[in-house]
Order: structure tokens, then C-alpha cells, then sequence
């Protein structure tokens, strides 16, 4: 499953292994080769215009002047409502020019999660972008935002000047400048706002194009949101960084991404697991025929990938899914499989170029032995600077040495690969025991008439239980008992669920994530169509 392409060939030709070039101080930066030496080059499109490197550059500019005389200052925050377009990507640069902060968040976001994540951010002005979303336009009409047209941008919705806005101070070393704010629940369901500096999301737009040997012919296909620090770095950036070309849509949709692979040109894939097991099932209705033949490389993550999804994508599509590991913290990228050494496993490979990392025992805070899994820890470039107005949840993560407690349960194979094993929240204890809840989940993903499953646990007097909550694959019928006798043959008994709850469809985050918080509340009410 490996592409014979010149480009191809000219990807193979990058050194994975290379030694990190000198990066640039800021984001904006990563253009300016490109726009010097490939001007008209494709850098950037959405359903509306394509920008070439030239134009990406001036755009930048431009918008950046237009930020600053809207009273944007350096330090000064500017939070994006919006869904994936030029624009976006574009303010997000223009941030960079002027030193301001930029925090991309989601239009399909709730009216109370967007106004916690205002209040908490402060920004100095708000700017939304419609973009045909009707979501977009009801933030901007509840915000009291003022239509505006700026040439570089096109047509947006700008909130009042914030004149209780403070700026934060301002470095000219790239460790230290924030870039970003990026928000995110994380497992407690209380949004954080995570400061990435420009070191960090450089380190991993590096990252990205090395390891996934990204070069000036690519093409890649942008549908993970950019208010997502894995649509920010690893699509947006690495993509500008190695001078390819991105084309953003708002929204997954199995025929247009289907459509894309067809006839698009699409030579890099990225998506969540659940993206691709709806592409699947798209490929399997009637007429419906999945073809891919630019496509080189295809990179899931964002959640655990299961064999026989990998497995049922690679045979579809032609070319090995590759699969990573991180977290928003970690900008995101801290372990990916090698283009070199596919694996046949759902394992996120070996920690990146750059990166340490320790398994540690949670209650004596010490390494355990080579195998045996305890909490994660992380040390690189790529950790955050902090949380935002919250020195004391930093000092908690990240503690005097730069090591990042991730609160994610790994350990380390004898090969160096990382298995991820699951949240350390999220562990279940039944009558004892600990339960993965990720092993339970890829078991119940084996299945062929499963989509997807999310795995939660249940307080009882005395106990925990496991509950399953499942997606059939559309037009399958499918029966909790079923399932039950599916499980019995593949877990030990501790590890069954005690409950087994069929659903249309699972929960998600904007970023195509389960949100196991939503269905944590669940287990705990009555469950119809559960098998006990």
C-alpha cells in the first residue's frame, strides 16, 4: 500500500530523521519563503476563493494593519468565531504580525460555552465570521457584533472594543510570546485556555512536515476545525511550513470528502477515527464507490483508533492509516507511527523527535519498570507555557523540571512504541480490578455492525460498573445481547459491561470527538435499550 507518484517519490526524498532547520519567531513567517519563491503557488482555499503564496502573504499584512487600527494591540487577545475558511487562517496569521494572541473558537459552539470562553479570555475584540454558518450568524447578531466588509477578509461581524482589555506582556523570543489561546474541557468538562507560544506550534508544524514528509506538491484536506490546536498545527501549519496546499471546509461530510479523493487531487488525509468509520459506511451504500488514487498519506488521531477500522480503511483507500497521539497541552503531537515502519497494530508509535517521555506510578510519583503502565509524562518543545490566569493548575501539569503530567494511562513497549491505554479519570475499578476503557471499546469496534462505541464507568454502592454505549453501522440491526456474546469471547468477565446501550448516533464534539462527559450523565439514568 504504498504510492509510486513522483510525488511520491519527491515526499521519500524528504529525511525524516533530519535535524529541526532554524525556525522562524512567529507564525506569519512560515510564508514568507514561498511567497518568495513560489509566489503563485496554491497556498490556501476554501468553498469561495483560492489564495496563492503571494496573496496569503499580502493578505496577511493587510489584515494585520486592519487588527491593529481596530485597536488590537501586542498582547491584546482576539477571539474568532468561526468555522473553517481562509479567513480564519488568515486572522490567525495576522494575530502573529502584531504580537497579539488569536483564540479560534468553534461557531457551532453553544452561546454559553462561547460567552464562558469570552469571559474568561477577555479579549480585546471579537470578530466573527459568518461563512454561510447559521451558527456564526447567531453569535454574531446575540454579540451585537457590526457588520463590516475588510477587503483582505470579506464580509465579518466585529465586536465593541473591550477598553477593560490588558495586555499581556510581550517577548521577542518565540519560547515565550504566546501565539495562541487555545480552549479546551479536557475530562472535567470546565474550559481551560491553553498558552501556545510560537515555539511551540513551530516545533510541531516541523514535526508534521517531517514525519509526514510533506512537500510543495501535496495537497491536503483541511476539515479538522483550526479553533483545534491538531487543525491549527498539524494541518494549517505544517502544511504553509513545507509550502504545500490546504483546502478547508467547514464541516465532515462522507460524499464530499469521498468526492474530494475522487477527482480533488487529495494526496494528505487527516481525520478523527469516527470521520473515517462514516466514510466507510458511506462507501458501502449502494452506487457508492471510494476511490482515492492522489492520496499518500492518511493520518488519524484526536481519539483511539481500533484494528479492524484501520484494517477496513486501509483496504478501502489503498495506503496505510497512520495513527498519533497528544494533546492540546502538547501543541498537539507527541507520539506518531513512522511512514517507514507502518504498523499492522492500532499502537500511536514512538514518542516524536524532540520529545521525552517517562512513565510514572501515580501514588509514588517514581518511574515504573519497563512494560508496566502508569501516567504519562512528557517533556519537549511542544509543552504549553501555561494555563491561562490559572498559575496554580499550571504548576500542577507541568511541574519545576518541564515535564507535562498528562493524566493519560501508557506504557512502553519493548520496542519504544507508546500504548495509550486510556484517561487516568476514566479508569474504571470493578470489584478491584482496572478496566481500560479503550480495550472494551476496540473489542466492541471489532465488531462489523459497530461504528463506533464509547466506554464509561457507572458509580455503584460498593462499586463501579462498565457501561457501552454503541452506534450501529446504518442499515445494520444490531441487539445489545448480541454484543454481550460478542464480548464474552474476547474479555474477561470483569471487564463486560453491565449495561450495553444502542445509539443512532454518539455524542460528539465539534472535533468529531465522543463526548463522554454528556454520556457519563447518561449511565447514571435509567438506560433504554440496555442489555443488564
Amino acid at each position: 500500500m504504498t504510492a509510486s507518484s513522483p510525488l511520491a517519490a519527491a515526499a521519500a526524498s524528504v529525511d525524516a530523521g533530519s535535524t529541526c532547520p532554524v525556525l522562524p519567531a512567529r507564525l506569519h513567517q512560515v510564508i514568507d519563503r514561498w511567497a518568495r519563491d513560489t509566489p503563485s503557488a496554491p497556498a490556501l482555499e476554501d468553498a469561495t476563493q483560492q489564495l496563492s503564496y503571494a496573496e496569503l502573504q499580502q493578505r496577511v499584512a493587510a489584515a494585520g494593519k486592519r487588527l491593529a487600527a481596530a485597536g488590537l494591540r501586542p498582547g491584546d487577545r482576539l477571539l474568532v468565531v468561526a468555522e473553517n475558511c481562509a479567513a480564519a487562517a488568515l486572522l490567525a496569521l495576522a494575530c502573529s504580525t502584531i504580537d497579539a494572541w488569536c483564540s479560534l473558537v468553534n461557531a457551532r459552539l453553544s452561546p454559553r460555552e462561547v460567552d464562558a470562553v469570552i469571559e474568561h479570555a477577555g479579549p480585546r475584540r471579537v470578530v466573527v465570521l459568518e461563512g454561510g454558518s447559521a451558527e456564526a450568524a447567531a453569535h454574531a447578531r446575540r454579540l451585537g457584533a457590526a457588520a463590516q466588509d475588510w477587503p483582505e477578509l470579506g464580509a465579518l461581524h466585529l465586536g465593541a472594543l473591550n477598553e477593560d482589555c490588558r495586555p499581556e506582556p510581550v517577548h521577542a523570543a518565540a519560547s515565550e510570546q504566546v501565539a495562541a489561546l487555545v480552549y479546551t474541557s479536557g475530562t472535567s468538562g470546565s474550559p481551560k485556555g491553553v498558552m501556545l507560544t510560537h515555539a511551540n506550534l513551530l516545533f510541531i508544524a516541523e514535526n508534521g512536515r517531517r514525519m509526514r514528509r510533506l512537500v510543495p506538491g501535496d495537497r491536503v484536506w483541511g476539515v479538522l476545525p483550526l479553533s483545534h490546536v491538531y487543525g491549527l498545527t498539524s494541518v494549517l501549519l505544517a502544511t504553509l511550513h513545507a509550502g504545500a496546499s490546504l483546502v478547508l471546509v467547514p464541516r465532515f461530510d462522507a460524499a464530499e470528502m469521498a468526492r474530494a479523493l475522487a477527482v480533488g487531487g487529495i494526496t494528505v488525509l487527516h481525520g478523527v477515527p469516527a470521520m473515517y468509520a462514516k466514510l466507510l459506511a458511506w462507501s458501502r451504500q449502494p452506487g457508492h464507490v471510494l476511490r482515492a488514487p492522489a492520496l499518500r498519506v492518511a493520518q488519524s488521531g484526536g481519539a483511539p483508533l481500533d484494528e479492524a477500522l484501520k484494517a477496513a480503511v486501509e483496504q478501502a483507500l489503498g495506503v496505510v492509516l497512520h495513527n498519533g497521539y497528544g494533546m492540546t497541552e502538547a501543541a498537539p503531537s507527541i507520539a506518531q507511527t513512522r511512514l517507514d515502519t507502518p504498523r499492522r497494530d492500532a499502537s500511536v508509535g514512538m514518542p516524536i523527535p524532540g520529545t521525552e517521555v517517562r512513565i510514572v506510578d501515580l501514588q509514588r510519583q517514581q518511574p515504573v519498570p519497563g512494560g508496566e503502565t502508569g501516567e504519562l509524562w512528557v517533556r519537549g518543545p511542544q509543552v504549553m507555557k501555561g494555563y491561562y490566569r490559572d498559575a496554580v493548575l499550571t504548576r500542577q501539569t507541568v511541574n519545576a523540571e518541564g515535564w507535562l503530567h498528562t493524566g493519560d494511562l501508557a506504557r512502553l513497549a519493548p520496542d519504544g512504541v507508546l500504548e495509550v491505554v486510556g484517561r487516568s479519570k476514566e479508569l474504571i475499578i470493578r470489584s478491584g480490578f482496572n478496566v481500560y476503557p479503550v480495550e472494551v471499546e476496540q473489542a466492541l469496534c471489532a465488531h462489523p455492525d459497530v461504528m463506533q462505541a464509547a466506554v464509561v464507568g457507572r458509580p455503584v454502592p460498593g462499586n463501579e460498573e462498565v457501561v457501552a454505549f454503541v452506534e450501529p453501522v446504518p442499515g445494520r440491526q444490531l441487539e445489545a445481547g448480541t454484543l454481550q456474546a460478542w464480548l464474552r469471547e474476547r474479555l474477561s468477565p470483569y471487564k463486560l459491561p453491565s449495561a450495553i446501550v444502542l445509539m443512532a448516533q454518539l455524542p460528539a464534539s465539534t472535533t468529531g470527538k465522543v463526548a463522554k462527559a454528556r454520556l457519563r450523565e447518561l449511565a447514571q439514568q435509567p438506560l433504554a435499550g440496555s442489555c443488564a
